[in-house]
């Protein structure tokens, strides 16, 4: 197997509900390799999302150990060139456009400088919105903006991309291109990705398959 580039053994998550303590993580384990594509799925409610949210760093768990290609330093520093995400809301500026949008990314690292520009430039023409480098979000349909998004994981050439329920705000058919995409543009850079879905034919198109049941993941 290839490197491993995300290990989580043991993660625990619990929340307080009312008077009540919910365990919804209950040793959670995953090893990801380089360039691997691993789907997680589950009922709603059973923690994807926050598993996510613990595997990018944005979160601590009760219990248990994470790293990032063998090192256990998940700070925003390392985390904006380490990993890109996309989320199902896209979470795009309104008053950026496509292109300012994208680089946003790389403003975390530094300043803007012209290779940078074409980049981004580059990788707008990868996922099909050459033309739409200009408009503002709100003039992009639910499909383009989720390409915008894609294009703006991919901004700082990640080793990892965290995917939780990329399509869950699009139609079939646009959901289905925006998933051909992304796992080809991973696959095209050797970019690990994390896919959580509720969609079983998206789930199948990955490398493995795993569920998260009972607060534990188990093979698909």
């Amino acid at each position: 197997m290839n490197e491993a580039i995300l290990t989580a053994r043991g993660v625990r998550k619990t929340f307080m509900s009312g008077d009540r303590r919910l365990e919804v993580l209950a040793g959670v384990d995953l090893d990801v390799a380089a360039g691997e594509s691993v789907s997680i799925r589950g009922e709603s409610g059973s923690g994807k999302s926050t598993l996510l949210q613990l595997l990018a760093g944005l979160d601590a768990p009760d219990a248990g150990t994470l790293a990032w290609a063998g090192e256990s330093d998940t700070g925003t520093a390392r985390r904006g060139r380490f990993l890109g995400i996309v989320f199902q809301s896209f979470y795009l500026i309104p008053e950026l456009n496509a292109r300012e949008n994208v680089l946003m990314a790389r403003r975390i690292l530094g300043p803007i400088d012209a290779a940078a520009r074409k980049r981004a430039d580059d990788l707008l023409a990868k996922v099909g919105l050459a033309e739409r480098a200009k408009h503002l979000s709100s003039q992009l349909s639910g499909g383009e903006r989720q390409r915008v998004a894609v294009a703006r994981a991919l901004m700082n050439s990640p080793r990892l991309i965290l995917a939780d329920e990329p399509t869950g705000n699009l139609d079939e058919r646009t959901g289905d291109a925006v998933i051909e995409l992304l796992l080809g543009l991973c696959a095209e850079t050797q970019t690990a990705l994390v896919l959580v879905t509720h969609n079983a034919a998206h789930a199948q198109k990955t490398h493995r398959q795993l569920v998260l049941r009972s607060g534990i993941l188990v093979h698909g």
